[in-house]
């Protein structure tokens, strides 16, 4: 329990953030038996009442309160520099906001935009050029990449040097490995649907085949199919081939790789002797035989406007904000948000950007792709980091955020075979450890596919743990600060929910995450008096150094 707290605990700050911990604590259960549930249960018990579709937890109260935020500025009045960033944002709010003129312009402008580039009717797909040249306007003037992503960023071997790198695409569809087979079969009904629904808003592929849409369908299939895994591509030092244009040209003949680049980077010059990082080889080499073998098909440029539609439809009338909202409710059970809508494509210019997340969102992550570790701006607020927080509230919520992210990076040095200094026996047992304790709580986790992320929350509880922080031990109630704003992994999440991300979601779920980690804290055991053999209190105890 906390006991009175000296210094600048004192402070109103101090008292307001105290007042929410033990707003949501619930002393009836015993924080030896289910820490969770102790440090969670007031909270997760007073805002049960949400739609049991939604997932909540105290991510999504902190997003929804930036978006608050957000609101307010951009309905504030409009002042600053002509033609900043505030102005242009204003401007894109209040077009998006003008939802009479959308529905009434309706599918109008995406069709004009189609027939551009060969509408859905295109004749004669077997040249080479009338495909790069579609492919060129895509990447160049739209920002879609339906077969590779492009992007510039730190070289691992020069990090103050940057480079042009390519990967695979970002695949709406998910792609088999994540489902079993008869799941995979309801994927693709789901998504076939979809593409149908898209076709009909659209006008559709007027005088094709009927099976136009089933054969994109298995079009996508086979390019899921030829994406290396990450595990493997990190096991085979594959990650990042250094390469150029020319060279890649020859393993890759498919694409016109320099006319594409060249569009995606004008009016920047570009040659064949460019060079360039790929993290995927064997991708694109599988890529373009698949492009080779379907290149007298018309499938090849309808997957392409589908790709287009998908990254414009956000602008359009709410026929298209529907079907995407059914397809992510009925793909990953829940509700994503409505989209920003634009009437024109042609009135505003937005610079693209390589962040994943918004700055408002609440979602830090580590890219081991762009090696970085990202803390959005939208995080460093209460309850996880304030600058009048004590020490141990800083430590045991923004800390422990950073730990985990920034621990991803040494992954290689956890996994067997990453660390060649080790005593490799040890380190197998003691990942085995993890893997059968995730799987002993009875959620059915699967300990081997969740174990990066439980390896690196069991890292960043050891690290920033109040034992390893002298100034926090002077305060008596530190450690119960500490220990308690673990509170970040609340959540009211619905069984049937958690039941279901549980082969997708390489996280386990939210209890196991604040339990896993305390229950092998030999520091959080005699805090809290645990005895010997209580269930935050094993006698066997997951060691990883």
């Amino acid at each position: 329990p906390f006991t009175s707290c000296p210094g600048s605990c004192d402070a109103e700050l101090g008292l307001k953030l105290l007042a929410r911990l033990l707003n949501s604590r619930n002393d009836t259960v015993d924080p030896c038996e289910d820490f969770y549930k102790y440090a969670c249960g007031s909270w997760e018990g007073k805002h049960s009442s949400r739609t049991t579709e939604e997932s909540l937890n105290v991510f999504d109260v902190l997003l929804e309160e930036n978006q608050l935020i957000l609101k307010r500025l951009l309905e504030g009045p409009q002042f600053g520099i002509r033609g900043s960033a505030k102005e242009k944002a204003i401007q894109f709010y209040r077009s998006c906001m003008d939802t009479q003129r959308i529905e009434s312009q309706g599918a109008q402008p995406l069709k004009d935009l189609i027939n551009q580039i060969g509408g859905w009717n295109i004749t004669g797909m077997g040249k080479a050029k009338d495909f790069n040249e579609t492919l060129q306007t895509l990447m160049g003037r739209y920002s879609t990449f339906p077969f590779f992503r492009v992007h510039v960023g730190p070289s691992p071997f020069d990090l103050k040097t940057n480079i042009i790198q390519i990967d695979h695409p970002e695949f709406e569809m998910p792609p088999e490995s994540k489902f079993k087979k008869k799941n995979y079969l309801e994927v693709l009904r789901v998504y076939l649907s979809y593409l149908k629904k898209l076709g009909s808003l659209l006008g559709g592929p007027q005088d094709g085949p009927p099976d136009s849409f089933s054969l994109t369908l298995s079009f996508i299939s086979n390019l899921q199919r030829v994406v290396t895994p990450l595990q493997e591509r990190q096991q085979r030092g594959m990650l990042f081939f250094n390469t150029t244009i020319r060279e890649l040209q020859e393993k890759a003949p498919a694409i016109d790789w320099l006319s594409c680049l060249q569009a995606v980077f004008h009016p920047m010059p570009l040659n064949l002797s460019q060079p360039i990082a790929v993290h995927d080889m064997d991708y694109l080499r599988g890529l373009s035989q698949l492009i080779e073998q379907w290149h007298k098909e018309r499938v090849l440029h309808i997957y392409m406007i589908v790709c287009l539609v998908g990254n414009l439809s956000p602008a359009l009338d709410s026929q298209f904000q529907d079907a995407r909202l059914e397809l992510s409710k009925i793909l990953y059970g829940k509700l994503g948000s409505r989209m920003v809508r634009l009437h024109t494509f042609s009135h505003f210019s937005f610079p693209a950007s390589s962040w994943h997340v918004s700055p408002w969102t609440v979602h830090s992550y580590y890219s081991i792709r762009h090696h970085m570790v990202v803390f959005p701006a939208g995080m460093f607020r209460s309850p996880f980091f304030h600058m009048e927080f004590p020490s141990a509230v800083n430590f045991g919520a923004i800390g422990v955020f950073m730990a985990h992210e920034l621990l991803h990076a040494f992954y290689d040095y956890v996994l067997p075979g990453g660390c060649p200094t080790c005593n490799r026996s040890a380190l197998q047992k003691s990942i085995d450890c993890l893997v059968e304790q995730y799987e002993s709580y009875g959620f059915k986790v699967n300990g081997t596919f969740t174990l990066l992320e439980n390896t690196s929350t069991y890292f960043s509880n050891v690290i920033v743990s109040p034992h390893n922080s002298t100034a926090m031990l002077q305060d008596c109630s530190a450690a119960s600060l500490y220990y308690m704003l673990l509170q970040f992994h609340i959540s009211c999440t619905p069984l049937p929910k958690l039941q279901s991300s549980l082969n997708t979601d390489p996280h386990s779920p939210l209890p196991l995450r604040v339990c896993g980690p305390v229950s092998n804290s030999q520091d959080f055991a005699k805090h809290f008096h645990c005895s010997s053999g209580s269930p935050m209190n094993p006698d066997n105890k997951c060691h990883i150094w």
